[in-house]
């Protein structure tokens, strides 16, 4: 297998970039407008550490929506499970990731899972800690270690230009908190603050890898053996990812690729083939959905060829 997928690999690169043509980098968030709109990258890395990359694999990028799936698993270590499902559901929606619909048509009001945008503040709003610097500090040594212990930053330029134009979202978090959602004792540009924070999270496509490789053995890294997370947690997640990884392309990709999934607005994909691979791709032009049309079109490719799918 490995052999096939250092052979094939930069051709499949190389066949899915042509569908970069399809989308659009994020303009909605100024800095990521700058991104290389055909730009493709993917890093492929299996148990013992064997690492494929090809494309444009040293492109950096921030996390965006991926990091949804790490803050997740930090509240439910934080608070439990009937912690955090208190304040967010358990279903997906079909509605665009950044919708308030069903936050006033749904009673009780609370966002329906955690990787839309109103769930993932909702979840933000439950990682510990003294003040918005201790709580975005803990974040990034929790994706720090799931890492390897690669040296994360935050983008602070992609930070400020998130916070400046993130109407909707705070039109989400004020929603939330009139909903009871977020407490009375909590501040919603805190919860904000570290919601952006972590969403610029600078990384390339080798160290995310490392991230879903995590994933991929249930929460222990297979290179160090090293349990990081509890492995009911990272079950939670993925069957999130399964569901609504995707944004409301996510039936659609779990039929043409079977794998579980998390995008982000800045053309990052992290994917997980389960006790195999831990995958993350790279392709900044984005569709209608908010997918990266080039990522979605190399990953359904890579699981078709290689029987990957888990369903």
């Amino acid at each position: 297998m490995i052999e096939q997928l250092r052979t094939n690999l930069p051709l499949w690169v190389e066949a899915s970039r042509v569908h970069a043509r399809e989308g659009q980098v994020a303009a909605y968030i100024p800095e990521l407008a700058k991104a290389p709109r055909d730009a493709l990258g993917i890093s492929i890395m299996g148990r013992d550490g064997t690492t494929l990359t090809a494309g444009d694999n040293s492109l950096l990028f921030t996390m965006q929506s991926i990091s949804k799936v790490f803050t997740l698993m930090l509240a439910l270590s934080d608070n439990g499970e009937e912690g955090v499902f208190e304040k967010v559901g358990m279903e997906p929606t079909g509605d665009d990731f950044n919708s308030m619909l069903k936050l006033e048509l749904v009673e009780p009001g609370k966002p329906f899972n955690p990787l839309i945008n109103a769930g993932a503040i909702a979840v933000t709003s439950l990682i510990h800690g003294a003040s918005p610097a201790e709580k975005s500090e803990r974040v990034l040594r929790y994706f720090q270690d799931i890492a390897g212990g690669a040296p994360l930053t935050y983008n602070e330029s992609v930070f400020r230009s998130e916070s400046a134009t993130a109407h909707r979202n705070r039109s989400l978090a004020y929603f939330l908190k009139d909903n009871e959602v977020l407490g009375e004792e909590i501040d919603v540009e805190d919860v904000l603050s570290v919601y952006f924070q972590h969403c610029s999270i600078e990384i390339n496509v080798e160290q995310l890898s490392r991230m879903a490789l995590v994933l991929a053995f249930d929460g222990t890294d297979p290179i160090t053996e090293r349990e990081l997370i509890p492995r009911r947690y990272v079950q939670i997640a993925k069957t999130f990812m399964m569901m609504c990884g995707m944004y409301n392309a996510s039936g659609e990709f779990a039929i043409r690729a079977g794998i579980p999934a998390k995008s982000g607005v800045s053309g990052g994909i992290l994917a997980v083939v389960p006790g195999q691979f831990g995958i993350a791709v790279v392709g900044p032009a984005l569709g209608a959905k908010g997918n990266s049309t080039a990522g979605v079109h190399l990953l359904e490719t890579l699981s078709t060829a290689m029987d990957w799918s888990i369903l």
